[in-house]
């Protein structure tokens, strides 16, 4: 991969995903896009980038994309994080809705990971939970709808007990059972894209998504994740994650690394 070729792809990573790779990632990123070319029918790398160039179609566009997304996740990440939502946010905000039903979505939930382990804390909370999970890539929602992991990701963050309760073995995997299936929708989604419905969330967790994107298109998804969450909602991001030079829609939650509430600016805003 020439790095004329690596500027090309940093663009049109940058203008339909929001994201830039550095360049100390461009042996990265032809490693990634090996497996592509393969798939696709390419002799090799620099032979579907010079297709792309010069047709770009869209399905490739995508698939080029898609590969160099980082689609690192477990079960449980951050475990303090889903004791949090599951031992204080559901039981609270299940207390003031009707139904006692809340609303959860998983923005960039890559393989569907963190989807299943807000499933698993809300039905071990016995709080009635609704939650969308989505992602950039369809491949990772297709691998996430199935419910189907192997050992090594089965392992990756749940312990023997919860694993053995909620999910079952599948010849030399392990797919989640049908009750857990059946509290998550899946679809695919481009956190730059504006929200086509009025779909508000209790609980949004977006969480080591916006640390690799551009300033720019950090504060857009931002303004889009105000508009989705509940007034009296709370966002989620990831440990190390900031948005207080993105937004003055929010403001963080004392002693609760990561966790966010709408500042009254925006709640005048919405009033």
């Amino acid at each position: 991969m020439t790095e004329d070729d690596f500027d090309r792809l940093q663009a049109l990573l940058a203008s339909r995903a929001g994201y830039r790779l550095g360049r100390d990632r461009l042996h990265l990123a032809e490693h990634r896009l090996g497996p592509v070319a393969r798939r696709e029918g390419f002799d090799s790398v620099d032979a579907l980038l010079q297709s792309l160039w010069v047709k770009p179609v869209a399905s490739l566009g995508w698939a080029v994309i898609e590969a160099l997304l980082n689609p690192e996740t477990w079960f449980r990440r951050d475990r303090a994080v889903f004791d949090t939502i599951s031992r204080e946010l559901l039981p609270a905000i299940s207390r003031v809705r009707p139904g006692g039903r809340v609303t959860l979505w998983s923005a960039g939930c890559s393989t569907g990971q963190e989807a299943y382990s807000l499933a698993i804390g809300a039905q071990e909370a016995r709080v009635a939970a609704d939650i969308v999970a989505t992602d950039l890539s369809q491949r990772a929602i297709d691998k996430a709808r199935s419910g189907l992991f192997s050992a090594f990701e089965i392992q990756r963050g749940l312990s023997a007990r919860v694993m053995l309760d909620w999910f079952q073995p599948a010849e030399d995997a392990w797919t989640a059972v049908p009750r857990l299936k059946d509290a998550i929708r899946f679809a695919r989604h481009n956190l730059l894209d504006a929200p086509a419905d009025g779909a508000r969330f209790d609980v949004i967790l977006c969480r080591n998504v916006l640390s690799e994107m551009e300033h720019a298109q950090r504060g857009r998804v931002v303004d889009h994740l105000e508009r989705r969450l509940a007034d009296d909602g709370v966002l989620i991001l990831g440990a190390e994650e900031r948005i207080d030079g993105d937004t003055v829609a929010f403001r963080p939650v004392g002693g609760r690394q990561g966790l966010y509430v709408k500042a009254p600016a925006a709640l005048s805003r919405a009033a």
